[in-house]
């Protein structure tokens, strides 16, 4: 098995398209063809169904992807450190919601490229279903994860914070001024809230059906701060972590309710799948990232790498 063959295998297991693939790695398209044969003939399976101008990816082209990606980049991992002398380099995939990123990775990339200038980091969006499979894939290397729970058992995770969940309303909004506020009082609000599949937002639509109680409407929003916006000008109740409103909070400008449901707070973990290779960039990521948020409850799932 060559490297060559592995490479033109990921990158027609991305495009599903021999014209486009032998245009990404710089060949004709019967060398494609051939290299893929060979690769199939060797392993004794097809990877690829070929229907008509289609091509998809049979059962064993799907399950033998993860091992291509993983055997290409551990590859490349390895010249690297060659190269640098294991100096944190390269790219750097990371999963993260909008809240985390935009309110509390700031201060912990400015340190980690001060430390690691070498490291490219891109910062990507995810669906919490398809988590565990962009991880195993390769898509992304680790992520960032707000739940009670791992989404897979071949994930391994470190345990940072637990971050308050609120609920929340313009000052002049009647439940404002209650002392405490019930999910049946939720019964005819208009809500404002993150797309369904969101951690808090699930906790929420649990406590709602657990009553049966029913809003009067719901608008879906993918930007934290459109949510505050809305609520700001009294269009509804909405539903935010803490660290995303706590300047619209001092200034008056929104009311976190006095909530009196079920918790809908969630704990944040850092996460990469079991058999991904801890680079040096990764391990350097992990380390600061634990240093600047991990607050002082007890790890509770995951081996844990040495610190940087």
């Amino acid at each position: 098995m060559e490297v060559r063959q592995l490479q033109i295998f990921r990158t027609l297991a991305e495009e599903l398209n021999f014209t486009r693939t032998a245009e990404k790695v710089h060949t004709v398209q019967s060398n494609v063809t051939a290299q893929i044969k060979a690769l199939e003939e060797e392993l004794g399976i097809p990877l690829f169904d070929r229907l008509g101008r289609r091509v998809a990816l049979t059962d064993a082209g799907r399950n033998f992807l993860p091992f291509a990606l993983q055997a290409l980049e551990a590859m490349d991992h390895g010249q690297r450190a060659l190269q640098t002398g294991a100096e944190p380099s390269g790219p750097l995939r990371i999963g993260a919601p909008e809240s985390i990123l935009t309110y509390r990775l700031p201060e912990v990339l400015r340190a980690f490229h001060r430390h690691f200038p070498h490291v490219e980091l891109v910062f990507r969006p995810y669906s919490n279903p398809t988590l565990a499979l962009e991880l195993e894939a390769g898509k992304l290397d680790m992520a960032i994860y707000g739940d009670d729970l791992q989404p897979s058992s071949s994930i391994k995770s470190i345990r940072l914070r637990r971050e308050r969940v609120l609920l929340l309303a313009g000052t002049s909004h009647p439940l404002a001024s209650q002392p405490t506020v019930k999910p049946a009082d939720l019964a005819g609000q208009n809500l404002l809230l993150t797309e369904a599949g969101c951690t808090y937002r699930v906790k929420l639509d649990r406590a709602l059906a657990l009553g049966n109680i029913r809003p009067a409407n719901v608008t879906e929003f993918s930007s934290v701060e459109a949510i505050k916006q809305c609520v700001t000008l009294g269009m509804g109740i909405g539903l935010l972590p803490a660290i995303a409103v706590a300047r619209e909070l001092r200034q008056k400008h929104l009311q976190a309710l006095h909530w009196a449901g079920p918790s809908l707070d969630i704990v944040t973990h850092i996460l990469w799948h079991k058999d991904k290779w801890i680079s040096p960039a990764m391990g350097a990521f992990i380390g600061l990232v634990r240093d600047k948020l991990e607050d002082s409850e007890p790890c509770r799932q995951g081996r844990v790498p040495a610190r940087k």
